[in-house]
């Protein structure tokens, strides 16, 4: 359970720090909001991530993975998309700035995961 609660700490940041930084992305309210961006957000590279990526699987292999920023980018916008429809004052206005998004949100992620570390390597050194 710990482990999902810093996910969901980890990407509440990551997006703090995509609105901060990428222009037209804005949210409205307070920690609340980020949050529940994070759980929708969470829950679309969960859910509809994997089906996306098995189907253009061949154009994933042609392109050598870059297509894959592509489609971090749509789920973002469809994860704020999906927050507007549950009343989560969270948006993202056109895929311009959903890829960009994605991608700081991905780095910070990634930066935040090496300086926390990871529970299972720690318990496999020990």
């Amino acid at each position: 359970m710990s482990k999902f609660l810093l996910r969901w700490f980890v990407a509440s940041v990551a997006l703090y720090v995509a609105v901060r930084l990428v222009p037209g992305i804005t949210y409205e309210g307070g920690w609340q909001t980020l949050a529940g961006m994070a759980l929708i957000f969470g829950l679309v590279n969960a859910i509809v991530r994997p089906i996306l990526a098995l189907m253009s699987c061949p154009l994933i292999i042609l392109t050598m993975g870059v297509f894959l920023l592509v489609l971090n980018g749509a789920m973002l916008l469809l994860a704020s998309r999906l927050a507007s429809i549950l009343g989560v004052d969270f948006y993202v206005m056109g895929f311009g700035s959903a890829f960009l998004g994605a991608l700081v949100v991905s780095v910070v992620s990634l930066l935040m995961n090496l300086f926390i570390g990871n529970d299972e390597e720690d318990k496999q050194r020990h």
